[in-house]
């Protein structure tokens, strides 16, 4: 991922519903991520009861509980939230490109926007620094998914 996020559009979050799933695997650092995605949320105005979470194991099974949220949970957006980090094998990077794929998959047979918010990293360190350190990959999700439900309510009328 780029250090060169688009800059920040203030946005109403008021009107807004948002779904959230987050994976359980690498817990401490997907709740870092959650964290800081939901500030950036409620920052904006979303209303904490317009907040529908779910939990799931790991990344892998971030996509159908997406697609679940996107058909029954009648949500504007839906942030996904995972954090995949290599080891002795490429195992996380084979996880990373199917959930990616499967969430764009999500957005576009749902009409529901999608944002991919799992991290995809070589090393823990690096993780780290985009779940709770001064990467703030959460606050960049939150700005991210408010614009696109800004844009779909815009685009839908």
């Amino acid at each position: 991922m780029s250090l060169a996020a688009p800059s920040a559009t203030a946005i109403d979050g008021s009107a807004f519903r948002v779904g959230l799933v987050a994976a359980r695997y690498n817990e401490s650092l997907v709740d870092a991520l959650l964290e800081r995605t939901m500030k950036g949320l409620l920052g904006a105005g979303v209303k904490e009861t317009a907040l529908i979470l779910v939990r799931v194991p790991g990344s892998h099974e971030v996509p159908w509980a997406a697609n679940e949220l996107a058909r029954r949970g009648r949500p504007d957006v839906v942030i996904a939230l995972g954090v995949l980090i290599g080891g002795d094998t490429s195992h996380h990077e084979m996880v990373g490109a199917s959930v990616s794929a499967a969430l764009q998959q999500v957005a576009v047979e749902t009409r529901v926007p999608v944002i991919n918010g799992v991290i995809v990293t070589n090393t823990r360190p690096q993780a780290v620094a985009r779940c709770r350190g001064k990467i703030n990959r959460g606050g960049e999700f939150a700005t991210a998914a408010l614009e696109m439900a800004a844009l779909r309510r815009r685009l839908s009328r």
